[in-house]
């Protein structure tokens, strides 16, 4: 389970890229209750989301031609450095090189080796997003990637993470967590796209879920604010109801309301 106790290899930050980030404030709003905070005139139009005063996530525009709008989850680091030479080694690749964000940290952007982007948090004055596992707030990270064998190699080489293997009914799943911390830190998994689906289509990507109190209504009033459902809400036991959608700009993200413990 996430917490904001944060430890190395840990999702502690998340910010969406979207061609319009006050559309994007409009859609995250009706759907989750966020407010847009611009982090100031020096920001590029980058900004918070805050949820009762908390901030939850963050939105900036666009950088760059190629860029897609999508949710990128940020692992902590002790040594964004460090990690950058990890994942070069490992065989991925370096999009953004470790920079210092003012006072606030150290960040890097890389691509692994399937695909799927991620990018790291050196804390400095900001440790990470101020609440998670809580009513519209992040509480799991999941990687769907066209080769999971090789992205398990590829994490294992990059962040001190623990991982089980789920047999589910037509996959494995990889459940990631803390080194040491065991099932109860868990706070993501891994699975390849289900052997029907036409990965020449697909791109690996990590996406966030994020906990609502009624996955239908949430659902409901995703759609009606320009979100598409690419999976409709649906129980899994064990787990809880889950949906997978598409924002307005494409971007995707995960609704569930989980079981009680």
């Amino acid at each position: 389970m996430l917490t904001t106790h944060y430890v190395p290899g840990a999702p502690v930050w998340l910010d969406l890229g979207v061609p319009d980030v006050g559309a994007a404030a409009a859609f995250y709003g009706a759907v989750f209750g966020w407010e847009f905070r611009s982090a100031g005139p020096d920001a590029g139009g980058y900004g918070m989301f805050d949820l009762d005063g908390k901030t939850v996530a963050a939105a900036g525009p666009l950088l760059g031609e190629t860029a897609r709008p999508a949710w990128m989850l940020y692992f902590q680091t002790a040594d964004a450095d460090a990690t950058a030479s990890a994942v070069q080694r490992a065989g991925g690749t370096v999009r953004g090189e470790p920079m210092d964000v003012f006072t606030a940290g150290r960040m890097a952007q890389f691509t692994d080796p399937t695909g799927a982007e991620f990018a790291t948090w050196q804390p400095g004055d900001t440790k990470g997003v101020d609440a998670v596992n809580l009513p519209n707030s992040l509480c799991w990270s999941e990687l769907h990637t066209t080769d999971a064998v090789a992205a398990i190699e590829f994490y294992r080489q990059v962040f001190p993470w623990d991982m089980e293997k789920t047999p589910m009914l037509e996959f494995d799943y990889t459940v990631i967590a803390p080194s040491g911390g065991g099932q109860e830190a868990s706070h993501g998994g891994i699975m390849q796209f289900p052997p029907q689906t036409e990965v020449t289509e697909l791109r690996s990507n990590w996406h966030p879920y994020f906990e609502v109190e009624d996955c239908d209504a949430a659902v409901a009033t995703a759609i009606e604010h320009g979100g598409t459902a690419l999976m409709a809400a649906d129980d899994a036991p064990g787990v809880g109801r889950m949906s997978m959608l598409l924002d307005p700009f494409g971007a995707q993200l995960a609704l569930i309301t989980s079981e009680e413990p």
